[in-house]
């Protein structure tokens, strides 16, 4: 009966935690991007829409960054850097960035 009551207090103490952070993945305006490619990133990275990307990528163009999404630490890293690969080898400066949400 002892190891039930310890795997109860694990459960409960796992119940208690709190989940993991979460991060905004961002898109930053530069003058030398092309918007279009812009709007295809967002759809092959970040499965949006092209409607809803193209309002993510004029949110970039006049407020100077826009939310691409909004996930776990390790997902929002790896779709930073796709993104950074993918634009340094079609030789854009576009910029993308991670923060805590």
């Amino acid at each position: 009966m002892a190891s039930t009551k310890h795997q109860d207090s694990n459960l409960a103490e796992l119940a208690k935690t709190k989940p993991p952070a979460l991060y905004n993945v961002m898109l930053l305006n530069d003058d030398y991007t092309p918007m279009e490619f812009v709007v295809e990133v967002i759809q092959r990275f970040f499965g949006k829409s092209r409607e809803q990307a193209t309002q993510i990528m004029l949110k970039v163009h006049t407020e100077g960054m826009g939310v691409c999404g909004v996930y776990p630490h390790g997902i929002a890293e790896t779709k930073t850097n796709q993104v950074l690969t993918h634009a340094r080898e079609h030789q854009h400066p576009l910029q993308c960035t991670m923060e805590e949400a």
